[in-house]
Parts: C-alpha cells; structure tokens; sequence
C-alpha cells in the first residue's frame, strides 16, 4: 500500500492497512495509526504521530518547523492528530518548539485545505477549522468549536467548546464557549444555538445560556459582576458553569459585544 515512488524513512512505523501515497515523504520518527492514509506529495517531518483512520491530504505538510525566531532546529518536539481526523489539501501543522512538546489535534477534526496550525497549539475534539484560517501559535481550541473561513486568531487565544467562529474574523481575544463571534476586530454576536442544537444540548440548557449570554454581554455589568449575578440568577447547568469557569481563567480578557448591545435575534432557542 506505499506507492513506489514515496519515500518513507527507516525508523517509521506503519500501522495495518496504511496507505501512502505517490511522492508522499514520511519522516524516520513518523508513527502511522492502522487505517490511516498519506495522500501524494504530502510531508511527514520530525515526530508526528497519526492516530488510526487519519487523512492527510495532497500536499499537506505535518511537523514542519515551527515559524518562531526562537525556536532551535533539532529541538525534540513533535505533533499529535488524534484517530478519525481528516487533513486535507495543503494543510500546514507545526511541530511544539521545546523539547518533549507536542502541537495536539484531537479526534475527529477535519481540517479543510490551505488552513495552518501553528507551534504548540491544542485542538480539541470534533473542531473543524474551515480553509485558509489561520490558528497562530499557542492557541487552545475546545472541542466541536468551529473557525471560519480565512479567519486570524492572535497567539495565547483561548476558544471555548461549541464556539463558532465567522469566516473574515480577527480574533485578538478569548472566545467563551457556546458563543458566537464575528467582524474585524470580532465581537460576540450572541449564542451559538444552531451548534448546540446539532450537539443535543437541551432546550432549558439552552435557554440558561441565553439568560447567561444577556447578563455578560447586554446588561452593561463588568465581567466579573455578570458572573456573580449569573450565580444567584440562572440555573447551574453544566454550560453555565463552564462558561463561567472558562471566563474567570481568560488571560487575555474576553471578546466584547458589537457596539455595547448583542445581536438582536441571533440567539433564539
């Protein structure tokens, strides 16, 4: 199943019915899941580890450097795609740049052609990251999160889970789970309902993320004070406490609504 014209290094590891395609180069420290494929012309470089039934797209390019002035070639760091993830055309994802370090893809992604995924991010479970986004390095994506089309997130940005994210946005702060941002600079526009919705998330669980939703981004209140009235006021949903865990820790503060008020309609159950 390994085209004769591709290369595949001594040293890599190739699980049960792998393919690997014409042109295809995997790496000496490359370790292939059962199942998985390597399209024609793709790169495997450095330690990366595909988990089973991974996809990898024509040309796409997994473990390359890091594009970080600091970081020292030879540096022991690597990248991780979890089982079932599909990679598809010209897909960049850079290996960690310290030792030991892993750039992590969880399960199931798909990852749509001409996307990059820079050094040490961490991509979680069922995102989908649509073509040419640009996810920089350092950032943390949770699971079922989707990111638009061309959209740029600055390094150390945090999404949450179930967030969606508009194609053109410019996202230089953290992305609270179940919410949904859009614009240059993005704001948050209002619940991402229809991600919940596809996700199971019940009609009461959705309507406490609605009340949560007006208490931290229509009532005028700081942050902090949301989150205290969102204690006494709403129901204690695993959502609700989630999202309010997830703004505590926000290093670099959270994504503001448009012009002070939230979108009307874009959050009805």
């Amino acid at each position: 199943m390994i085209h004769p014209t591709a290369i595949v290094a001594p040293g890599a590891q190739l699980g049960a019915n792998v393919r690997v395609g014409p042109y295809a180069i995997v790496g000496p420290d490359v370790v292939i899941g059962d199942g998985a494929e390597v399209a024609g012309h793709a790169l495997l470089d450095g330690r990366v580890i595909l988990g089973a039934r991974v996809r990898v797209g024509h040309g796409a390019v997994v473990g390359g450097e890091p594009q970080d002035l600091k970081f020292k070639p030879g540096t022991p760091a690597g990248v991780r795609v979890g089982a079932g993830t599909v990679i598809r055309e010209y897909v960049t994802i850079h290996r960690a740049t310290h030792a030991d370090a892993w750039t992590e893809i969880g399960e199931d992604c798909l990852l749509m052609a001409m996307c990059h995924v820079a050094h040490d991010c961490r991509v979680g479970h069922g995102v989908i990251i649509i073509n040419y986004a640009g996810v920089t390095g350092h950032c943390e994506i949770g699971d079922r999160a989707t990111v638009g089309g061309y959209a740029g997130i600055v390094p150390f940005t945090r999404i949450g889970t179930h967030a969606y994210i508009g194609g053109c946005a410019k996202i230089n702060q953290d992305v609270p789970p179940f919410m949904l941002a859009e614009g240059n600079l993005a704001t948050v526009r209002g619940v991402n309902v229809v991600g919940l919705r596809r996700a199971g998330i019940t009609p009461a669980e959705r309507r406490a993320l609605r009340d949560a939703h007006r208490l931290l981004y229509r009532s005028g209140l700081a942050p902090a004070a949301a989150l205290e009235r969102m204690r006494t006021e709403i129901e204690a949903t695993p959502q609700v406490k989630e999202l309010i865990a997830f703004v505590e820790t926000a290093k670099r503060g959270i994504l503001g609504p448009p012009g002070g008020a939230g979108a009307d309609g874009a959050e009805e159950a």
